[in-house]
């Protein structure tokens, strides 16, 4: 079986440029018009798709946690769970979101964190699960998921390799269209402890399930080195201010880092190549100009015979080239051959 994945009609494999996932979160800070922003901005950058994050907040959270007091510069209310509820879309907002993106030609989905969200996305008809690292373990979860038949990216930060198969397989027994990003769990993340080697290693433990890397880091190099290891979704966090209030700006990228990113991204696809090693037209005149050719050393006159010292390598090229000197050697000129002449085959009897 192919290792492939199709999200809304986009092939994703081996072949394909890297699928790109704008993370909106909660960046758009509970306010429809910003998402609308974020969304038209992701699009603009040349993002493949744009998310959203949902909770159902009073039963994801117990009660001590949903009422515990949340004062700090990223909050949006004195509790935790007054907090969240701020940052919270429901039915209305969501279906003015997913319209806006289908008009915008740019796919829309978001993170389950529950199965009532889960349920929630599904009588919207989300095109994707996203599978937050901090569910990797969430057995249940990932059934329910799993269950709603739709493709889904699996995120594995805080994951030790058994926790990542048992999810795997959790998933795999119910429905096939998945995708396992690796991931560490900071926020951000500093780059010795990205591992991407990972990658690597999923590719080899999965063979034939996509992979990628949800990238939580500052900066745009690492997806490009995701993609040449094999990753072929990368996921960032997005932003239009990375000064604006909240937990996940400060190492999101702004849309012309997104831009310069997927850039980078298609470079990378078509830079590949084909692995066949030739000359290319378009190094031609790159031969000419700086390559060498044989040339007369002196003055050589016909019915000579012809020997090594009568040759110098010069470029420019395009006559005769340096490797074909020894089997010149000994044979007899046809032509007198001014000094500083290119030699050609024509100049020696057969």
């Amino acid at each position: 079986m192919a290792r492939e994945l199709v999200i809304d009609g986009r092939v994703i494999n081996d072949e394909s440029d890297c699928y790109v996932i704008a993370e909106i979160g909660h960046n758009h800070q509970g306010d429809v018009s910003k998402a609308r922003e974020l969304i038209l901005a992701a699009k603009e950058a040349g993002a493949d798709a744009v998310k959203l994050q949902k909770r159902d907040n009073r039963t994801l959270y117990t009660r001590e946690m949903f009422n515990k007091p949340y004062e700090n510069e990223n909050s949006f209310g004195d509790t935790y769970g007054a907090h969240r509820e701020f940052l919270e879309f429901g039915k209305k907002e969501y279906g003015e979101l997913q319209q806006y993106a289908k008009e915008l030609g740019v796919t829309f989905f978001a993170a389950a964190f529950d199965a009532r969200s889960a349920d929630f996305l599904a009588d919207l008809d989300v095109s994707a699960y996203k599978i937050a690292s901090g569910d990797i373990r969430s057995t249940p979860l990932l059934a329910h998921i799993a269950k709603i038949n739709k493709p889904i990216i699996m995120s594995t930060g805080t994951a030790d390799m058994e926790d990542v198969v048992r999810a795997y397989e959790t998933v795999m027994a119910i429905n096939p269209r998945l995708c396992i990003l690796q991931c560490t769990a900071s926020y951000p993340v500093d780059f010795e402890d990205m591992n991407l080697n990972v990658i690597t290693t999923y590719r080899e433990r999965f063979p034939n399930t996509v992979i990628g890397l949800s990238a939580h880091d500052n900066g745009i190099a690492m997806p490009l080195a995701a993609y040449m290891l094999g990753g072929r979704v990368v996921e960032k966090h997005f932003t239009l201010n990375r000064a604006m209030k909240g937990t996940d700006h400060a190492f999101s990228l702004e849309p012309g880092g997104l831009r310069k990113m997927i850039r980078d991204l298609k470079r990378a696809r078509v830079a590949l190549g084909d692995g066949a090693k030739r000359c290319l037209e378009s190094e031609k005149p790159a031969l000419k100009k700086m390559g060498k050719s044989l040339y007369a050393a002196r003055d050589l006159g016909s019915g000579n015979v012809f020997a090594r010292e009568d040759a110098v390598l010069k470029s420019p090229g395009g006559s005769l080239p340096p490797y074909e000197l020894d089997q010149l050697v000994g044979r007899k000129l046809k032509t007198d051959i001014p000094e500083d002449a290119p030699l050609t085959s024509e100049c020696f009897e057969a």
